[in-house]
């Protein structure tokens, strides 16, 4: 895209500001309007690189491994809020591991003594963690850094964020309305944030297509707890009943945990559709608008890969 084209990004989760940071990099300008700055599902992940239930897979892959690439060069600064974390994903099943897992570094199967009780097979890698807070907060400075420019303000239509020479469409649950997407859903997800007794490594379990999660991520001083995954709801208020679960999984794999005490709750809804959505779509007044949402749970994990296809995308505009 020719310099000095403007671009509207709207939306301001991790896929919106992902996106705004590249195009403003490359010398486009780029104003972002979002309703909440730093969006509230992003803030809520969290998270860990790794793709979750979303599809289109061969799609998928590549945006994935673009991502992941982007994430190992920002763990060597620790103002990212990204870090290469070692740690367990492990099955009550003897499921295989996914394909993704094979391939990350020291990525090997855990022997019995290594997994908790109850759990038949694990394995153990290295992979991103993000800080999501001091992630989106770097982002933000990044995108500041390259003249982006942000602005709060709810909209009605993305006919009302014009003028622009490209409309890029990074609202993931608000497109359900805004559109309309129909084939858009949420899938109510819940974290607890405790303080950290200790722990140093990731752990994970593959529960499949379960509501019920169980992860922790260490985060420093704090440690991040998984996790729900409520298929249609998008509430945001805390669950105590979730969270008193969520403590009671994780602190039986991790018995620490139990006298960790609870410092935040953190609630999103992820954006879900069959496929995620990156594509030119149509003329908006005198626009082009490039739609690039609905990621589930996968947001963080494809953000750098779909905001450079939609860089691509645009080369031409």
């Amino acid at each position: 895209m020719a310099a000095g084209k403007r671009v509207v990004v709207v939306g301001a989760g991790v896929a919106g500001l992902t996106t705004a940071v590249v195009l403003a990099e490359v010398g486009v300008l780029v104003h972002v309007i979002a309703e909440e700055v730093p969006g509230f599902t992003s803030l809520a992940a969290g998270a860990m690189w790794g793709p979750y239930l979303v599809e289109p897979k061969d799609k998928v892959d590549q945006w994935g491994q673009r991502s992941l690439e982007v994430f190992r060069r920002l763990a060597e600064d620790p103002a990212t809020g990204v870090r290469l974390t070692s740690g367990i994903e492990a099955s009550r099943t003897a499921e295989a591991p996914p394909d993704w897992a094979t391939t990350l570094p020291g990525f090997r199967p855990c022997e019995l003594a290594e997994l908790p009780a109850g759990f038949s097979a694990g394995y153990r890698f290295t992979v991103p963690l993000i800080d999501m807070p001091t992630y989106l907060d770097y982002l933000l400075r990044r995108l500041d850094a390259a003249g982006g420019t942000v602005e709060r303000r709810r909209l009605a239509s993305l006919a009302a964020a014009g003028p622009a020479t490209v409309i890029v469409n990074c609202t993931g649950l608000g497109a359900k309305d805004l559109l309309p997407d129909p084939d858009l859903r949420p899938i109510r997800g819940q974290h607890v944030v405790v303080t950290n007794p200790g722990l140093t490594e990731f752990f994970s379990e593959d529960t499949g297509l379960s509501s019920d999660l169980l992860c922790f991520y260490p985060h420093g001083s704090t440690v991040v707890l998984g996790g729900t995954a409520i298929d249609g709801e998008g509430g945001l208020a805390p669950d105590d009943a979730a969270t008193a679960s969520i403590l009671a999984r994780c602190a039986e794999v991790e018995p620490r945990l139990a006298a960790a005490r609870v410092l935040a709750h953190r609630i999103g809804a992820r954006p879900t559709r069959a496929a995620v959505r990156v594509e030119s779509d149509r003329q908006e007044e005198d626009a082009v608008v490039v739609h690039n949402y609905g990621h589930g749970g996968a947001g963080v994990t494809l953000s750098w890969g779909c905001a450079a296809e939609v860089r691509g995308m645009l080369a031409d505009k």
